[in-house]
C-alpha cells in the first residue's frame, strides 16, 4: 500500500464517507428485513385465501349432498397436480380416505401445517392444510410452500446482491469523494507550509464551487492577504524608520558634537541644547505615533466604546481651529453639522484626534484663502463624515500611497511633519469599521469617512 493510499484511508473525509455508507447501509438492511417480513406475510396471507377459495369451491359440489360428485372432484383435483404440490383428501368419519392423492389423518379443522411425516409425500416438503366437515365427511385442501419458500428465496438473494452492490458503490463512491476532498485539503495544507516557509504570496486554489471548503479557503486567502500586507508594512515601516530617523538622528548627533566642542572651547552651548531638544522631541513624538498606530490597529481601544455624535464631535474641531484658519488666511466651516442626529458606536477620544488630523493636514497643505467645510450626513445604513477644500489636492496615484506609515508628498522632507497623521487616521477609521476615501473635488479634495450607523437619536 502506498503512502497516498494509506493516508487516504487515515484522512477524516475518507472515514466520514465510510461511517455514512455503514449507517446507510444498516438503514438498507433494517428496510430489507421489514419489506421481506411484510412481503412474506403478504405471501402466506394470500397462500391462505386460495387455500380456502379452493375448499370453498370443492366443498359447494356437496350441495345436493351428492356424494359421488364431490369425490369425481376431489379426484379430478388431485390428478392435475402429479407432483402432489397441492394435496386434495376426502376422509370418511372413521378417516379412511375416499379420494384425494394423501390420506390427511391427525389434522385439527381449521388451518395447520404439516411437513414429509406423512407416507407418500416428498421429502423436505412443508405444507399448509385447510380442513373442515363436508356432511359426515371431512375435507383437507393442501398447498405446499415450495414456491412461496422460492420466492422469499430469490427475494433474499436479490436482496443479498443489492446490498454487496451498494456496499460497493458506497465505499468506491467514499473513497473518490474522500480523495477529492483530500486533495483540496492538501492544496491548504501545502499553502500554509509555503507560508510557513515565508512565501507570504501563496494563496489557496480556488474551485469556484462556493461550497464550504471553498469558503473556508477564501477567508484563510483573506486572513493570508491581511497577514501579507502587515508584513509588507512592517518591512516598509522598518525601511522608513530607518530613513526617516537617520537624519534627525544625525542632525541630533552633529548638535551634540557642535555643543561638546563649544564646551571645550566654554562657549554657549545654549542654542545647540535647545535645537537637540527639539531634535529629540520630533523624534519621540514619531515613536509615541507608531506605538499608538499599532496599539489602535491591535483593538485595544474597543473597550472604552460609547454610542457619540459625530456632528458634537466636529463641530467641537471646528471651533477649536477656526482661529487657527483665520488666522493663517483660511476659512473653516462647519454648515452641515446641525442637520443630522445620527449616532455612532466609538472612542470619543479617537475619533477626535482622528479628524483634528484631516483638518491639520489641510490647514498644512492648503495655500491661504482656501475653504475648508465640515460635514456629517446620512445616507441609508452609514454615516458619512467628511472634511473637505478647494486646495491643490493630492493626485491620484499617490491617493493610496498617503495612509502608508511615514510617507510624504514632500519627498525632500523640507515641511515639518512625520508622514504618520493619515496612518493614524485610517487606523482609527478601520478600528471603528469605517471606510475612507479620497475624492477629488476639482479642484480640492475630500476625505469622507464612512462609519456604520448604530442608533438614531429623535430626540436631540
Amino acid at each position: 500500500m502506498t503512502a497516498t493510499q494509506t493516508r487516504l484511508l487515515r484522512s477524516t473525509p475518507f472515514r466520514l464517507a465510510l461511517t455514512f455508507a455503514f449507517l446507510f447501509m444498516l438503514a438498507f438492511v433494517l428496510a430489507g428485513a421489514i419489506v421481506y417480513q411484510m412481503m412474506s406475510a403478504d405471501l402466506a396471507e394470500q397462500l391462505d385465501d386460495t387455500i380456502s377459495e379452493t375448499y370453498a369451491v370443492i366443498a359447494a359440489t356437496y350441495a345436493d349432498k351428492d356424494l359421488r360428485e364431490l369425490v369425481e372432484t376431489v379426484e379430478n383435483h388431485s390428478a392435475r397436480s402429479p407432483g402432489k404440490e397441492q394435496l386434495f383428501s376426502l376422509t370418511d368419519a372413521a378417516g379412511n380416505r375416499i379420494a384425494g392423492n394423501f390420506t390427511a389423518a391427525g389434522l385439527p379443522d381449521g388451518f395447520s401445517m404439516f411437513g414429509a411425516e406423512m407416507p407418500g409425500l416428498p421429502p423436505d416438503t412443508e405444507y399448509r392444510a385447510y380442513s373442515g366437515p363436508v356432511g359426515a365427511n371431512t375435507l383437507t385442501i393442501a398447498f405446499s410452500l415450495s414456491e412461496t419458500e422460492e420466492l422469499e428465496t430469490i427475494m433474499l438473494m436479490s436482496f443479498g446482491w443489492a446490498t454487496l452492490i451498494i456496499t460497493g458503490l458506497a465505499v468506491a463512491g467514499g473513497a473518490l469523494l474522500a480523495s477529492r476532498v483530500q486533495r483540496r485539503l492538501d492544496g491548504i495544507a501545502a499553502t500554509m507550509v509555503d507560508v510557513s516557509h515565508g512565501r507570504l504570496d501563496t494563496r489557496i486554489p480556488l474551485t469556484g464551487k462556493d461550497d464550504d471548503i471553498d469558503i473556508v479557503s477564501s477567508q484563510i486567502n483573506a486572513a493570508l492577504d491581511r497577514l501579507s500586507a502587515l508584513v509588507e508594512g512592517m518591512k516598509q515601516v522598518s525601511a522608513d524608520i530607518a530613513h526617516d530617523l537617520k537624519t534627525p538622528l544625525n542632525r541630533l548627533q552633529m548638535i551634540l558634537e557642535s555643543a561638546a566642542d563649544k564646551a571645550a572651547r566654554r562657549q554657549d552651548v545654549s542654542d545647540d541644547l535647545a535645537d537637540a531638544r527639539a531634535e529629540g522631541h520630533q523624534i519621540n513624538e514619531t515613536f509615541d505615533a507608531l506605538l499608538r498606530i499599532a496599539q489602535i490597529e491591535a483593538g485595544a481601544r474597543k473597550a472604552r466604546f460609547t454610542d457619540v455624535d459625530l456632528g458634537e464631535i466636529l463641530g467641537t474641531i471646528a471651533e477649536i481651529y477656526a482661529g487657527v484658519a483665520e488666522d493663517d488666511g483660511k476659512v473653516l466651516s462647519a454648515a452641515e453639522l446641525d442637520k443630522t442626529t445620527d449616532r455612532i458606536h466609538g472612542d470619543r477620544e479617537l475619533l477626535t484626534q482622528m479628524f483634528a488630523n484631516l483638518v491639520e493636514n489641510a490647514l498644512r497643505h492648503c495655500p491661504p484663502g482656501t475653504s475648508i467645510q465640515l460635514s456629517v450626513t446620512r445616507r441609508d445604513d452609514r454615516v458619512l463624515a467628511g472634511v473637505a477644500d478647494n486646495g491643490p489636492g493630492i493626485p491620484a496615484d499617490e491617493r493610496e500611497k498617503v495612509f502608508q506609515r511615514l510617507y510624504r508628498l514632500d519627498h525632500s522632507r523640507s515641511t515639518p511633519g512625520s508622514g504618520l497623521g493619515l496612518s493614524l487616521v485610517r487606523a482609527i477609521a478601520e478600528l471603528h469599521g469605517a471606510t475612507i476615501a479620497l475624492e477629488d473635488r476639482r479642484p480640492g479634495l475630500a476625505v469622507v469617512v464612512s462609519f456604520p450607523l448604530v442608533m438614531i437619536n429623535f430626540g436631540s
